[in-house]
């Protein structure tokens, strides 16, 4: 795709279109005087095409949408995009505990249809200062621009044992449908706790015609835990929470992030009931021969080629030894991780990092030597120093509004928190306490 090299400058560039960035494009349709394009290398937008699975949910409320939490009236909300749909009064009927993966994704796509600043099929490939302004290139076209947002998404982490042997039978999640491998009568094993290890153990042995010979999940957490969604670890996803987390010393932040795994990466309850009912179901009334087997505190620490099939060795976490499987599939559900973006290779001397990641101001943006009044902002990458709401879809608009606020240097969305139910910082207290001669003692 062409674009004039003559293009009036940006005010905001975004680079990757995943929920993140297209919050913010949807956030600025009210705003046209911050001239804006985002661009992606990938032909249309599609939500995590490898892991679509036809029963695969959200996590979190459908109002944490594109644009509810700061903007409840926008048209570009999920509420809007069921009542164009003419589909409101039987979404409401339906009752769905949790809205399907695959109607967030149709939303989405839509969303993406009524928004003019979006560039699918431009891959921008190098990023670099040009006097006082950013200029993004792709394949002959480039944008100046004041200021850049980064919405590249995460990247699949892999076990370094597995690396060498990525494929189509020894493959990260993010592919399982894109190379839909043929699994009856196959030896599958799933490695990883969490929702998407789950949701493919829950995939695989939906189909009693169709059973792989044997299915073992493994997982390195002591056992197959729930995810801890109360009310009051939802208080995590707050504003005023990340707030607070990212005023805390680095040590203090690492331990809480240990601590808090499972308000994020747990399995939703509904699903770990799901999956045993079906275990029993298979094993004791339908009788069906498969091999199915769970197994924790395993940690993937091999892998070598045995004629046709894998061979994987397994360190058990609690006893001192060492199992042996085989396996003709292996399914890696092992998570993401941030990478920085390689079109940031001319510029990435300039950037500060901490650890493998950026050094983020309050504004999400992060530091960097460039030009005076130009910021390069992140998204979804900044766990360590904003808590573990910081890459799930709970706090985007939020998040974007912030940005939005930061490149127009007023407040144009309103992002105060009301008074919390929970107060973290004892600064809060002891203001709102004062006047009952309440003393804190550092």
């Amino acid at each position: 795709m062409q674009y004039s090299l003559t293009d009036a400058p940006m005010d905001i560039v975004g680079i990757g279109i995943g929920p993140a960035n297209l919050s913010l494009a949807a956030l600025l349709k009210r705003h046209p005087q911050i001239r804006s394009r985002f661009f992606d290398r990938r032909a249309e937008f599609q939500w995590h095409a490898g892991l679509m699975l036809p029963n695969a949910s959200l996590q979190v409320p459908f109002l944490k949408d594109l644009v509810s939490l700061v903007d409840p009236t926008n048209d570009l909300s999920f509420l809007q995009f069921l009542a164009v749909q003419k589909r409101l009064l039987c979404f409401i009927n339906a009752s769905f505990p949790q809205v399907l993966r695959r109607e967030f994704n149709q939303y989405y796509r839509w969303a993406c249809e009524q928004l003019s600043t979006l560039r699918f099929g431009s891959e921008v490939q190098a990023v670099d200062v040009d006097g006082d302004m950013i200029v993004v290139q792709g394949d002959g076209w480039r944008h100046t621009t004041r200021h850049l947002v980064l919405g590249t998404g995460q990247q699949p982490s892999v076990p370094d044992c597995a690396k060498p042997w990525l494929g189509e039978t020894m493959l990260h999640a993010s592919q399982y449908l894109i190379h839909n491998n043929p699994i009856e009568g196959k030896r599958v094993v799933v490695v990883g706790g969490g929702q998407t290890g789950a949701e493919v153990f829950q995939h695989l042995i939906a189909d009693s015609d169709g059973m792989p010979a044997s299915v073992t999940w493994v997982t390195r957490r002591s056992n197959f835990a729930p995810l801890d969604e109360s009310s009051f670890t939802n208080e995590l996803y707050t504003p005023g929470y990340t707030n607070y987390f990212y005023d805390l010393p680095e040590a203090r932040r690492t331990m809480l992030l240990s601590e808090q795994k499972l308000a994020s990466d747990g399995v939703s309850a509904a699903l770990l009931g799901a999956i045993y009912r079906r275990v029993y179901e298979l094993r004791y009334v339908a009788g069906l021969p498969g091999d199915l087997q769970m197994r924790p505190a395993r940690e993937l620490v091999g892998v070598t080629r045995r004629g046709d099939c894998w061979v994987l060795t397994l360190q058990h976490t609690q006893r001192d030894m060492q199992e042996v499987l085989e396996a003709d599939i292996v399914v890696l559900c092992t998570g993401y991780a941030y990478g920085m973006p390689k079109c940031l290779a001319p510029i990435a001397g300039r950037i500060d990092r901490q650890g493998d990641g950026f050094v983020v101001n309050p504004d999400y943006s992060i530091r960097w030597d460039g030009p005076r009044g130009s910021r390069i902002y992140v998204q979804n990458a900044a766990k360590d120093q904003r808590g573990i709401a910081d890459p799930n879809l709970g706090l985007v608009p939020w998040r974007c509004a912030q940005i939005i606020n930061s490149v127009a240097e007023r407040a144009l969305y309103d992002i105060d928190e009301p008074a919390p139910f929970i107060h973290w910082d004892t600064q809060a207290v002891a203001v709102q306490n004062g006047a009952q001669g309440m003393e804190f003692m550092s």
